[in-house]
């Protein structure tokens, strides 16, 4: 380190005062960000299924709902074509407090985290 080191200023080339106060200002943003804890993961199950008719997915993580058969079906009154699918990806403290299908005449393939 060089700031402080020189001729005319201060202790005449020695910059050991200017390196200490430094290296105690970084030690102490070092130790302001050891006191921060990470949150604990919360463990949640993973669920898959095949339905043919309707129901209700409750206070759930994230799900995907694909409609696998031949016919529409309808997911919170939208329809749903064939080969199409939806899904919702929340935040880590989001969730969806309900969501509604009706696979009545096709089949979806549900999956969903709790």
């Amino acid at each position: 380190m060089s700031v402080g080191n020189l001729k005319t200023d201060g202790q005449k080339r020695n910059n050991f005062p200017w390196q200490l106060k430094m290296l105690k200002g970084l030690q102490g943003i070092i130790n302001s960000f050891a006191a921060i804890t990470p949150p604990s993961p919360q463990l949640r199950t993973p669920h898959a299924y095949n339905n043919i008719g309707s129901g209700t997915l409750a206070y759930n993580y994230g799900f995907s709902i694909a409609n696998v058969g031949t016919a529409n079906g309808t997911v919170d009154s939208a329809i749903l074509k064939p080969g199409y699918t939806v899904s919702f990806s929340p935040t880590s403290v989001d969730y969806l407090s309900y969501i509604n299908y009706d696979a009545t005449g096709t089949e979806f393939l549900i999956t969903y985290i709790d």
